[in-house]
């Protein structure tokens, strides 16, 4: 068969499809774009500094070049100091030897002071290299800092990823411990984990009943109660936070209520501010809604037929709740449970302000990295985990459960 114009129809057919794809692409073309400059970019450029490591190979080319074929047994030989006098000497007029120091001084106390310290002098320092340098400093003497010279010569990295879970190379290479009281990062993971698990599980127990009783009330008790449980929404985070702040610490509201009430007494007011309480009670408070919206979404599509047959039936109504209804609610429970999770391991402000130093998340020295120690490469490393960390738990999910099942509203 041909069209009117002679063309068959299984082509015209074709182009017809074709014309109608490209029309669909162009449309969405606009939000493709922002995805790939918010979304992806930036994932991208946090696991390219998780790994980048520019700082000794370009600063320090001529040296690394002189390190080349060093065995590593002794020190290096004087070319090798040379070489490292005219790179100082180089950085130090550029003034650009801070991004070096500060690389080095991650993977060894004490080098940021030693190369700022032979900069300022090595416009003095003359052949031989070997012996003036290490007058200038001891450092340039011990072999485990031209170790880590050679190591950190390369263009990529895993030190950063190490720091994050509490390892570091030693002189020779080999994955070990770093000392106890710079163990960290691994405690705040667990920490984090952990009390999201909690938060997690009380947002469940608090707005499960909530759910129920807004798909069970008469819509005009139903109303009010979903304008109560959205009202969260239209307040600003940084309000809700601080009025805990006010409500929980030691001479705020619920203290006072409780001394005035003689459940306690003024001397033993309780400490829920600045600790893992605070930050729970809290964070509890503000996810509450990401997780009663999804159980309302589900609820509200169950027969109430289904419960009153199980009673003709003669089962008792826990039975009934435990065999009918709460299975069928699973869905919502499991897209409530996945959002405030990966919301709360992802959470900064609560945790910052209401926390005190025993209720802060891993996200709280992301930004310690960012902002403070500058030290980006182990911020993106961590950010890094975290990613893969609920791109796991988003896995393991949908294998047990399926996305296909989740209802967020």
């Amino acid at each position: 068969m041909t069209t009117a114009d002679g063309v068959p129809l299984k082509t015209s057919l074709r182009r017809a499809v074709r014309r109608s794809k490209v029309k669909a692409f162009l449309l969405v073309s606009p939000l493709l774009l922002f995805l790939g400059i918010a979304f992806i970019m930036p994932i991208v450029e946090m696991l390219w500094r998780s790994v980048d490591n520019p700082e000794v190979s370009t600063q320090l080319s001529r040296t690394v070049a002189a390190l080349e074929g060093w065995d590593g047994e002794s020190l290096p030989g004087e070319p090798v100091f040379a070489a490292l006098a005219e790179d100082l000497r180089e950085g130090q007029e550029a003034r650009n030897l801070g991004l070096l120091s500060s690389r080095l001084n991650y993977e060894k106390s004490g080098m940021r002071s030693t190369i700022s310290r032979t900069a300022r002098r090595i416009g003095r320092v003359e052949p031989p290299f070997r012996e003036s340098l290490i007058e200038i400093n001891d450092t340039w003497g011990e072999l485990d800092t031209w170790k880590l010279i050679q190591r950190e010569a390369t263009p990529y990295t895993l030190s950063y990823y190490l720091a994050a879970v509490d390892r570091q190379l030693s002189p020779s290479g080999e994955i070990v411990e770093v000392p106890d009281h710079l163990k960290v990062h691994v405690s705040l993971f667990w920490r984090t984990f952990w009390m999201s698990a909690v938060i997690t599980g009380l947002t469940l127990l608090l707005g499960y009943p909530i759910a129920f009783l807004l798909t069970s009330l008469p819509l005009r008790h139903s109303n009010l109660l979903m304008i109560l449980v959205l009202l969260p929404f239209w307040t600003s985070l940084l309000v809700r936070t601080t009025t805990w702040i006010a409500i929980l610490q030691s001479q705020g509201v619920l203290n006072d209520v409780m001394v005035a009430l003689g459940v306690i007494a003024d001397e033993a007011r309780w400490q829920m501010i600045h600790n893992k309480a605070g930050t729970i009670i809290a964070m509890t408070h503000i996810l509450l809604p990401f997780m009663i919206l999804p159980l309302y979404s589900v609820m509200k599509t169950i027969p109430p037929s289904y419960m009153r047959a199980a009673r003709s039936l003669g089962g008792k109504p826990f039975l009934n709740f435990r065999r009918v209804y709460f299975p069928l609610t699973i869905p919502g429970i499991a897209a409530g449970g996945i959002l405030v999770f990966i919301l709360s391991i992802g959470y900064y402000i609560t945790p910052a302000l209401v926390g005190g130093q025993s209720g802060r998340f891993i996200t709280n020295y992301i930004a310690y990295h960012m902002q403070t120690s500058l030290n980006w490469g182990l911020a993106a490393a961590i950010a890094s985990i975290l990613l893969f960390v609920v791109i796991v738990f988003y896995m393991v999910f949908n294998r047990l459960i399926g996305v296909d099942k989740v209802k967020l509203g």
